[in-house]
């Protein structure tokens, strides 16, 4: 039996270029999905995207579907971390009169954040994308809210703005990602 000459010629070549492709891995997904993202919002950064997606526990092996999970589970730690820390701030007996003023607000915003970015998950692994949207939004409010009211009076200055920041970026990632996964394109 004779083998033919193309499959001695071609063979190594087509072993080559299929060696040469990149699998589909996560951290190409990661990478993906933090550059549609960051191209469509530029209010998130790829840098902290990739950084915030790629410490969480069990993204390297997630789809898409389970990165919008990851990321609302980021968002979770977040307010849940930032709450704490704003009590900490509290317990200063030396704070500034509106300092106090500004971050009792600001535990307020992040102790209602908590249930909104639980039902929020509850909604997304229900499929219910639009709700698990509604939910996300409402805590990138607080961030905001918490935010804008250190700016209310001049020369105050917020000890909260990188959380604030970071729970805002945290909050559109994963607002990208339902969108995502709602179009029916994912």
């Amino acid at each position: 039996m004779t083998t033919p000459i193309f499959t001695f010629t071609f063979l190594p070549f087509f072993l080559l270029f299929s060696s040469t492709l990149t699998p589909i891995t996560a951290n190409n997904l990661i990478s993906e999905t933090c550059k549609k993202c960051a191209q469509k919002d530029p209010n998130l950064s790829y840098k902290f995207c990739v950084t915030s997606l790629q410490a969480a526990p069990n993204s390297q092996d997630a789809d898409l579907r389970q990165l919008g999970l990851i990321s609302m589970n980021l968002v979770q730690h977040n307010v849940t971390n930032t709450r704490r820390f704003i009590k900490h701030l509290l317990k200063n007996e030396e704070l500034d009169k509106f300092v106090r003023v500004y971050l009792d607000d600001c535990l307020d915003l992040y102790t209602d954040a908590i249930p909104s970015i639980k039902q929020a998950v509850k909604d997304y692994k229900m499929k219910d994308n639009r709700h698990a949207n509604i939910a996300v939004s409402s805590v990138a409010g607080a961030a905001t809210t918490c935010e804008d009211g250190f700016e209310e009076r001049p020369g105050l200055v917020s000890p909260l703005t990188k959380r604030n920041h970071e729970m805002f970026q945290l909050c559109v990632l994963a607002l990208l990602i339902i969108n995502m996964v709602s179009s029916p394109f994912y």
